[in-house]
């Protein structure tokens, strides 16, 4: 899929709200229900969330000034993939006790969104303008 910088940014400007709206919801909703290490978890997937959101824009503003750019465009993809893999697996984790379905196997795919965040700042640095 070829997606354009005007996608690219309100990818990041959603990403971003649901950043804000996610850390709201752990903080006041499910701080009472989760212990404090769950807790952790549940921050850190906002915070990682937040910040390669920013990156994902940062990645957008750039692709606007190099439209056909292949590894901004990479750059892009692989920031999203690792906020769905990385913050997606660390929130289920934290709310493990929760759910009504178990999420044990969603262990493995944190460490693979990491690797998606990795591999989006090289995307990133390997992009020329």
């Amino acid at each position: 899929m070829n997606f354009s910088d005007k996608k690219f940014l309100q990818l990041a400007a959603i990403l971003g709200a649901l950043a804000v709206g996610i850390g709201a919801f752990g903080a006041h909703g499910l701080k009472p229900h989760l212990s404090q290490y769950q807790i952790d978890i549940f921050e850190k997937g906002v915070q990682y969330q937040f910040y390669h959101a920013l990156a994902l824009l940062a990645t957008a503003l750039l692709l606007r000034q190099s439209p056909g750019n292949t590894w901004l465009r990479r750059a892009g993809w692989l920031f999203f993939a690792g906020i769905v893999f990385f913050s997606g697996s660390l929130y289920l984790l934290a709310c493990r006790d929760l759910l009504a379905v178990p999420v044990a196997w969603v262990g493995p795919v944190t460490p693979l969104g990491g690797v998606c965040f990795i591999g989006g700042w090289i995307a990133l640095a390997s992009a020329k303008s």
